[in-house]
């Protein structure tokens, strides 16, 4: 079932949407070659906390048998496309980009009592390759074209065309295992968002209330994936490059607007 917010709910995701995207820029300026991702995630989780919100990464579960996931940030170097716990001893290389995704729930009593927003972003570590750059320009472009498309009446495989065309046409694929979702009252809701066209996919029309978390993840060789041994780190299964960019939206009378900012 989509869930549609209310007024009083879409002002609290965007008071948590703007914490949250202050919080992803501080973690993205801190880093650089050198820095680990425990480091990073240790300063995630503290501005998280100070804010009044909850880590919604840490501890999820997928299913209740599972390990649990068990850090704030998901840490994403390289090959890896989504999902990469913050290791202690995983250090950031000159040239590296590094995913940086975070989700918080706000506010945080001691119980479930607020919302949850969801974003990502693709950083450079130091100087990067011509590769890696394009690799990032096309991914964040393809976030934005894919935004274009939202507006009540649109359906999701528009906002999936939109990103698998314009991806597509600058040489890089979209991964296909992995894909968007709606977020609010739970990290994450239906209804899926696939960033590639399925002729086949349900026709779910976009209606304003919806709050949704865009998220295209690219790689610069073909799209097929594979989980390590870790039970969460996905990979591109032929090495390439991976970017993840992600903003939670709300779609309004006339368009959108982006609640991480």
């Amino acid at each position: 079932m989509i869930i549609i917010k209310t007024p009083a709910e879409i002002a609290l995701m965007k008071q948590g949407g703007k914490i949250l995207a202050d919080i992803l820029d501080q973690v993205a300026k801190t880093v650089k070659p050198g820095v680990t991702t425990q480091q990073l995630d240790e300063l995630a989780e503290d501005l998280i906390l100070k804010a009044g919100g909850r880590p919604a990464f840490k501890n999820y579960q997928v299913f209740g048998d599972e390990p649990p996931f068990p850090t704030t940030l998901c840490t994403s170097i390289n090959q890896e496309i989504v999902h990469g716990p913050a290791r202690p001893a995983r250090v950031l290389l000159l040239g590296d980009i590094i995913s940086l995704d975070i989700g918080m729930e706000y506010p945080y009593t001691g119980v479930k009592s607020g919302l949850y927003t969801d974003m990502a972003t693709t950083v450079a570590v130091g100087k990067i390759s011509a590769l890696a750059r394009k690799l990032l320009k096309v991914t964040k472009e393809s976030l934005f074209l894919g935004l274009a498309q939202i507006r009540p009446g649109q359906q999701i495989k528009d906002i999936s065309l939109a990103i698998q065309q314009y991806v597509e046409s600058q040489g890089f694929n979209v991964v296909r295992d992995l894909v968007g979702h709606g977020v609010g009252q739970k990290i994450h809701e239906e209804p899926s968002i696939p960033n590639f066209f399925q002729a086949n996919h349900p026709e779910i029309k976009l209606k304003p209330g919806m709050t949704l978390a865009i998220e295209p993840m690219v790689v610069t060789g073909k799209y097929h994936t594979k989980t390590l041994a870790d039970g969460w780190t996905t990979v591109a299964l032929d090495g390439g490059l991976a970017a993840h960019y992600e903003h939670t939206i709300v779609v309004t009378n006339d368009g959108y607007e982006i609640i991480t900012k």
